[in-house]
């Protein structure tokens, strides 16, 4: 199950190919992101765990989504630069996808069988997040009110297996 997450692609905002086997062996947190959302803040957790870890094989992937309630209205370039200038983003971000339904994107479907939700495997909202291991395993999954500091723990647990 591990190597299947390297065999995932996504676009950045520009349209570029970006293959997860560029992220071999570091710990990936991969977040569904909004910047229109009451969980938006989020983002500068993220960053701070980004540039406190990212020296040490560690990134965070986000992936912005306008599924819930539209509150990533933005195009891809003004959602980039949004989060760039609110929030001091400087982690990769992806191009907007769906992460429930039909047309979700095969790495949210793979992550969500991989680690189920609680009652359900959906998506539930915004900033719902996932810790990837060293070696693509998916380690855990964060409901999307889990403050990004929270899980620096199970980060550093995960740089240090």
């Amino acid at each position: 199950m591990s190597a299947q997450f390297y065999s995932f692609t996504a676009q950045n905002p520009q349209g570029n190919d970006i293959q997860m086997s560029d992220f071999e062996g570091k710990v990936i947190l991969v977040v569904n992101t909004a910047t229109q959302c009451g969980l938006t803040p989020q983002f500068d957790g993220l960053e701070g765990l980004f540039q406190k870890y990212k020296e040490k094989d560690f990134i965070v992937l986000g992936f912005p989504c306008n599924q819930f309630a539209g509150q990533e209205p933005l195009s891809n370039d003004d959602m980039e630069a949004t989060c760039k200038l609110n929030h001091g983003v400087t982690f990769p971000l992806m191009k907007k996808i769906d992460v429930n339904g039909g047309d979700a994107h095969p790495l949210f479907s793979y992550l969500k069988k991989a680690l189920p939700g609680t009652l359900v495997n959906s998506i539930k909202w915004n900033f719902t997040k996932f810790l990837i291991g060293k070696d693509g395993t998916p380690l855990k999954r964060y409901s999307p009110t889990t403050k990004p500091e929270s899980i620096e723990n199970d980060i550093l647990k995960a740089l240090n297996a």
